[in-house]
């Protein structure tokens, strides 16, 4: 039964994209009075049809496109004298210039129609709530708080978090003024962004990090070699549940809960611990519930342990990585990067964001001692937001993130939008996806981009699956997506594509003759060998995946 509803929602995605680009052909051809004879979604032998007038309307076996047949649009076809004038081929070149150009269009327009229904009236968003302050970021300099709400930046209301992360691209390495709220009052804070680069095969965006999270931090702790904690049976990366029978949900709680027990006291600590456990060459991580008795410690938070944050050690070490090749393993802790102290990893992360392959020497400390080398990124396979697998720079090492099905869900605000203001969104988002494409399909010409990340009716299914099982949302948005990608490469000056037929009625009209029959049959012989190339590799790249 899914097989069966995921091809119902890949019929359905094709059927609509298919539909609305051949429907802005047919409805200029018609206005431009041109003959139409059929109007075919699907190719191969009709499922359904009927006629109207001089149409025929069909709904064809194979969901992989459609066409519109107008009268006179193949040289030397025969026609009646009536047909003869309302040919396609018979019509000034701005006409058919019009024809051609509708279809892709209607893919550009249909985006900011199906976005403006997304974004219209209320929905749920992140808001701006700070669960988590990382020490020694900028945010934690500034005094901010978990507990606090961010109100404005730099005199720019925000009321998600998203809108809090866009506000800072391109502010960075200088004060900004942040207004939150804390305890139901305006505080202002000046917080200087350090600044942090964004790659990928599409884009590079420079964004100001102040180091803030929505979601409040899992009470993880660290284990330095010899402490108390490490006697007591404590492992770096255990998730701390309960202290003396009190549930700790969070880093804050913990630290409140520590708060209360006079030094030297027996602490009895429960923890979520994950043993790695091998089955053949297959390694794999289950969970299991210990229980350790600690003597409480004189300090604060998880120093009351014997322990520390976990915000420096190493999480994960992918195979084959610079990280591996150096020694690095997996509960190590980050000490410095060119002999500057780190206090976290995501402050590692952050200094090798534009480091791009630029060596650097790096000091962590692991079981058997301190060590320093010097490294450089390396390329590393990588897995984007859609499943599709890059290239990209990196050490291979990361620290704990925020996957956590302990810790609470992040502070959620209803956002209104009416009307206009939809509408507005829509016309912001679609022409900013129109220059992902287009960069996109440059990279595609000088490698940046990997011709493995290309597509085809296998990638759409599974996209279409995984998207519908995610909501109506998820599901316009790719078809929102896929609609903008069909447009911009129906534009292209391909042969047996919409950007030559535009090419040559462009061409016509300027040179006040046609293209000749010979560089166009030369030409359409080249498109379609494009054409076939491009579908060898789809479908190669689908069957690969």
């Amino acid at each position: 039964m899914p097989s069966l509803q995921n091809l119902g929602f890949f019929i359905l995605l094709l059927g609509v994209l298919v539909t609305v680009h051949e429907l802005g052909h047919f409805l200029v051809a018609k206005a431009c009075g041109v003959k139409v004879l059929k109007f075919s979604i699907g190719f191969g032998p009709k499922l359904i049809g009927f006629v109207k007038g001089e149409t025929e309307y069909q709904i064809a076996i194979l969901p992989l496109g459609g066409f519109v047949k107008m009268a006179g649009d193949l040289p030397h076809e025969e026609l009646s004298p009536e047909e003869a004038r309302r040919g396609f081929l018979a019509q000034p070149p701005w006409k058919r210039g019009l024809i051609v150009l509708a279809g892709p269009a209607f893919n550009l327009i249909f985006p900011v129609i199906v976005y403006f229904f997304v974004f219209l009236g209320p929905h749920q968003a992140t808001s701006t709530l700070v669960g988590y302050v990382e020490p020694g970021m900028p945010a934690a300099a500034a005094g901010m708080r978990p507990g606090d709400r961010v109100l404005s930046v730099e005199g720019e209301s925000v009321r998600t978090f998203d809108d809090m992360r866009d506000t800072f691209v391109g502010r960075f390495e200088r004060p900004i003024p942040i207004v939150v709220e804390r305890d139901g009052q305006p505080v202002t804070l000046t917080v200087k962004p350090i600044k942090n680069t964004e790659t990928s095969p599409i884009d590079t965006v420079e964004r100001g990090l102040i180091g803030v999270l929505p979601l409040a931090k899992p009470p993880l702790v660290g284990v330095p070699p010899g402490s108390v904690a490490e006697a007591a049976g404590l492992r770096t990366f255990d998730r701390v549940l309960s202290v003396n029978g009190t549930n700790v949900p969070d880093e804050a709680r913990l630290y409140q809960e520590l708060g209360r027990h006079p030094e030297g006291e027996p602490l009895k600590v429960v923890v979520r611990r994950m043993d790695t456990v091998a089955a053949g060459v297959v390694q794999g991580q289950v969970a299991r519930v210990a229980e350790v008795t600690v003597p409480r410690q004189p300090g604060a938070g998880l120093a009351a342990l014997g322990a520390e944050p976990a915000d420096q050690y190493v999480a994960t070490v992918v195979p084959g990585s610079a990280a591996e090749k150096a020694g690095l393993k997996q509960g190590d802790r980050i000490v410095s990067l060119d002999g500057e102290v780190l206090p976290s990893f995501r402050m590692l992360e952050v200094k090798l964001s534009g480091a791009e392959a630029k060596p650097f020497t790096l000091t962590w400390r692991s079981t058997d001692g301190e060590h320093t080398e010097k490294l450089s990124q390396a390329p590393l396979m990588a897995e984007d937001g859609m499943g599709q697998q890059l290239t990209k720079l990196s050490l291979g090492a990361r620290g704990w993130t925020l996957v956590d099905a302990d810790v609470a869900r992040a502070d959620e605000v209803t956002v209104h939008l009416g009307p206009a203001a939809a509408l507005k969104q829509a016309a912001i988002v679609v022409p900013k996806i129109v220059g992902q494409m287009v960069k996109v399909l440059g990279g595609l010409v000088t490698r940046d981009v990997p011709l493995s990340t290309v597509g085809g009716p296998i990638m759409m299914y599974q996209l279409a699956a995984r998207s519908a099982e995610q909501g109506l949302d998820s599901f316009l948005n790719l078809m929102a997506i896929i609609s903008i990608n069909l447009g911009v490469m129906n534009l292209l000056p391909i042969p047996v594509l919409d950007g030559f037929a535009l090419l040559s009625a462009a061409w016509e009209g300027i040179r006040r003759r046609p293209i000749p029959v010979r560089v166009r049959e030369a030409a359409n012989m080249v498109g379609l060998a494009l054409l076939i190339l491009l579908m060898l590799l789809v479908f190669t790249n689908d069957i690969t995946r």
